[in-house]
């Protein structure tokens, strides 16, 4: 049971005995799990003020009523607190923190760490000693950034090696439309190269107006020595400069580089909007958008500042705000951003002028977002309500599992599971279960096994994703598949209700059903559509999974054929080199690198693809 009154006062006194020094508090639920994680210069102050009858808002209030007892560690300073609150609100995903969407799903522009760098779009972020610019709100704006960055500029596009392949082959298309440098040809020196980078570099800082000065020193340059074509190139980067910076909105003077951050919130949601200004022009924008029993006061807010930043390549001169922080907090904050850029970063509330303009604007924007959150989640929320009215459950499902079964013989037998919250698609929750406990396809005893093991997870895992019950569980089949399910949730002692999608004779859903009885969901459109979107999905993901295992497997098997290289080595070749394709372009030293692949091995393998090949081998 959540505390009672009496509890609420153990707390307190509990939170009493803290010592006055900087350090983080995790807050927990009766059953262990971390609900909060926050920061404070004087813990016992802090922690003290959740459990006194002040005046607490709802979500504080909310969270405060399921907290069960309080964890705590001293730290030698606030910026040391800041830091671990940051690693353990990432380790413990809390309920009430605000948590970020992991930046590997993000888009980067990546200048690569090589003698001649490319410039490439990736959503990994690695320590690679790459530059990596972003994150990026959204694709859109990375491919636009490159098609100006690889079409002025020149820089290559293609797949070829440089050093090596510099005058080795005639130049592609591109070059003799004048969009690549033509490095391939050997006509521009490595530092002509390179001072494309810088300038590309620039560019993506946002300091175009320093790559246009030296764009243009160079323009007079190549004109006096009569380099007309390198001239005019010059000239065309200058003019692609200028367009790119009036699609962009213009907001300050042009050396002005800062990020604006705008906050709002109501009873449903909460959203925070940033602009990125720089060269004094918004170049992106990002939109945050939270639940209502996420936490927003001052503590959460400045731990928001810091995850944002941990996910970005650079910090700007000035961070403007357009909510108030505690002024202990901005000084912390201040120094920690100083400290990560490695000169001086400002953050502000401006309360007049321009700047104040600008975050009212941004807050507009984050308005806007948080109202169409809203619209959306109350027309998602009512097919959940319809949904829950015709199918007799207790509460509305904010959590629904979807099972399918896929097979490709006995080897590949994949049970895929989807996940809908709160009425959307939540991509990072699927899984895939490899059925390995069958001698033959069979999709009763699959459906069992992938269900025992999700159950399991329930029970094992304190967090994540695979630690949150379903409130409803629907399986791609009959009453057959749904008596199955059934079966084992009795099993393991767990009650959840379980549904059928039932599809006609052309495969198309028709209805729900029980084991006992089918539902028909025809005449309301609402709840047909979006169960038929469940069940296409749901087959989708699995047919997926099942395909691209059954690659694999054919994969290793063709590896198989070459004499020395058995299940185990097809296996490492194929994790290390990710694709077939690039197993075959490698040569004997790169294959060699493969733990547990010698000399002959990586001979065999290289043969084996170019046998064909004339003048030996390739070392």
């Amino acid at each position: 049971m959540p505390q009672t009154i009496n509890r609420t006062n153990e707390l307190l006194n509990k939170a009493n005995q803290l010592p006055l020094f900087p350090g983080v508090y995790i807050m927990k639920d009766r059953n262990g799990n971390v609900i909060y994680v926050g920061k404070s210069r004087k813990l016992k102050n802090r922690v003290s003020q959740y459990f006194q009858n002040s005046e607490k808002n709802t979500k504080t209030s909310r969270m405060v009523y399921f907290t069960e007892d309080f964890d705590y560690i001293i730290c030698k300073t606030e910026i040391e607190a800041l830091t671990l609150e940051n690693t353990l609100i990432k380790q413990y995903s809390p309920k009430y923190n605000i948590k970020l969407k992991d930046a590997k799903s993000y888009p980067y522009i990546k200048i690569t760490h090589e003698e001649y760098p490319r410039i490439v779009f990736t959503r990994s972020r690695v320590a690679d000693k790459g530059k990596y610019f972003g994150p990026f709100s959204g694709t859109s704006t990375v491919y636009s950034l490159l098609d100006i960055l690889h079409k002025s500029l020149g820089i290559p596009t293609c797949k070829r090696k440089f050093p090596q392949d510099i005058g080795k082959s005639r130049p592609c298309l591109y070059y003799q439309i004048g969009q690549c440098c033509g490095l391939c040809t050997g006509k521009i020196t490595k530092k002509e190269y390179l001072s494309l980078i810088n300038c590309a570099t620039d560019i993506l800082k946002g300091n175009t107006a320093e790559s246009k000065k030296q764009l243009s020193a160079q323009m007079i340059e190549f004109a006096e020595a009569e380099y007309f074509e390198a001239a005019a190139k010059c000239r065309d980067t200058i003019e692609a400069l200028d367009a790119l910076h009036q699609k962009q909105t213009v907001v300050a003077s042009p050396d002005t580089e800062m990020d604006v951050f705008g906050l709002w919130k109501d009873e449903f949601c909460s959203c925070i909007s940033c602009a990125y200004v720089r060269g004094g022009a918004v170049i992106d924008k990002s939109d945050y958008i939270f639940g209502s029993e996420t936490e927003t006061d001052y503590g959460a807010l400045s731990a928001f500042l810091v995850e944002h930043y941990k996910k970005r390549e650079s910090i700007p001169k000035e961070i403007l705000i357009s909510f108030k922080l505690d002024a202990n907090d901005i000084a912390v904050l201040e120094e920690y951003f100083s400290r990560e850029a490695g000169r001086r970063v400002t953050l502000r509330t401006p309360k007049r002028g321009s700047k104040k303009t600008l975050c009212d604007t941004v807050v507009s924007n984050a308005e806007d977002k948080a109202r169409q959150s809203t619209k959306e989640a109350q027309k998602d929320e009512g097919v959940l309500v319809a949904l829950a009215n015709l199918l007799g459950l207790e509460s509305v499902p904010m959590r629904i599992e979807a099972y399918d079964i896929s097979n490709i013989g006995r080897e590949n037998i994949t049970a895929g599971m989807i996940v809908y919250k709160n009425g959307k698609k939540s991509k990072s929750d699927y899984r895939a279960f490899n059925i390995k406990n069958l001698d033959t396809p069979d999709d009763y005893a699959s459906m069992k096994e992938a269900l025992t093991r999700r159950i399991k997870h329930l029970r094992e895992d304190s967090s994540g994703s695979f630690s949150e019950y379903p409130d409803l569980i629907l399986v791609d089949g009959g009453r057959g598949h749904v008596s199955v399910a059934k079966e084992v949730l009795a099993d393991m002692g767990v009650l959840i209700p379980v549904f059928g999608m039932v599809k006609d004779d052309f495969h198309k859903t028709r209805a729900l059903c029980t084991d006992t009885q089918e539902i028909n969901i025809a005449k309301d459109r609402v709840i047909f559509t979006f169960i038929y979107g469940i069940q296409e999905e749901v087959h989708r993901f699995t047919v997926g999974k099942t395909t691209r295992a059954k690659s694999a497997t054919l994969t290793r098997s063709s590896l198989k054929q070459i004499d020395g290289i058995g299940e185990a080595k097809a296996r490492k070749l194929l994790t290390y080199f990710g694709t077939l394709a690039r197993l075959m372009d490698a040569t004997c030293e790169e294959i060699r690198r493969v733990s547990g692949i010698g000399e002959k091995d990586a001979i065999a393998v290289h043969s084996y693809f170019h046998k064909d090949n004339e003048g030996g081998i390739k070392k």
